[in-house]
């Protein structure tokens, strides 16, 4: 059974909805704190808490489950600035950051091991703030759950939490998870930001840009605070990915300066294929 009282601490796109969720399936309370004040003002508005308080520490106070929902590194520094408080209190911690091995770690140094469980919401927007939250945006996602010490009572907590908001959590091994997402969600950002960086400073300055271009670069629009952070964080995983990548345009480029017209369908239809295969 999952918990009664839930703190999300950062009410942006991914919080807010994960705080409006857990208000719609009656829990008791649902506290959120987002820095500035901004998102907070409006996820009270929209009646996605049932309090916001004014500080992290409050948060810890209140709440038996707290959802660490600030970007990445934020995460990592608010587990390090709540230790004490979390340490003193019957309660479990959680995130939603797309990288679980550095709050693994983060908890481990801490000794919050047994505390401590990572989580990875699979359902997100590129939008920002909590005018980006959706009410139905957890509804049947998938959210990959890792803990340093396995199906415990902390992680059974955290899954029965996912479940309760109608999410459906997956318990997996955070290296071999950190090491995937370099190849299907961070070097597909990679690519989109670095088609978007090479249109902005080399395309011809009367050029219009079509539908190709724009669902291309969608991801680039995406927060850089987020992007930067997780970049850092999973950077031998990602170096890997982006090296691949970049010797399969090499190929490309070879063939056309070799006007090779075989090579170049060859690499086309490689795509092609992995295109058609993937299912949606």
């Amino acid at each position: 059974m999952g918990p009664e009282r839930v703190g999300v601490i950062g009410l942006g796109a991914i919080g807010g909805s994960i705080a409006w969720s857990a208000t719609r399936a009656g829990l008791s309370q649902v506290v959120g704190f987002a820095a500035g004040g901004k998102d907070g003002a409006a996820a009270a508005r929209a009646g996605a808490v049932t309090a916001i308080v004014s500080s992290p520490e409050a948060v810890i106070d209140q709440s038996d489950l707290i959802v660490l929902a600030a970007p990445p590194r934020a995460n990592l520094q608010l587990l390090d600035r709540l230790k004490e408080n979390i340490r003193q209190r019957a309660v479990v911690v959680t995130d939603t950051t797309s990288v679980q091995a550095p709050m693994l770690e983060q908890a481990l140094k801490l000794g919050l091991e047994s505390k401590v469980v990572a989580s990875h919401p699979f359902f997100g927007t590129h939008e920002t703030g909590f005018q980006a939250a959706r009410l139905g945006m957890v509804d049947g996602g998938v959210v990959y759950v890792s803990a340093n010490d396995g199906y415990d009572p902390s992680t059974r907590q955290v899954m029965d939490f996912w479940r309760t908001l109608g999410a459906s959590p997956v318990l997996v091994d955070a290296a071999r998870h950190d090491e995937a997402l370099a190849w299907t969600s961070h070097l597909p950002q990679v690519v989109s930001s670095a088609l978007a960086v090479t249109l902005a400073h080399d395309a011809p300055s009367d050029a219009k840009f079509g539908s190709g271009a724009r669902d291309t670069t969608r991801l680039a629009a995406s927060s850089v605070e987020m992007w930067r952070d997780l970049m850092e964080l999973n950077r031998r995983a990602l170096l890997k990915s982006v090296e691949s990548f970049q010797r399969h345009l090499e190929s490309l480029t070879m063939a056309l300066q070799r006007g090779d017209s075989d090579s170049i369908a060859q690499w086309l239809e490689k795509g092609a294929d992995f295109r058609r295969n993937l299912s949606e």
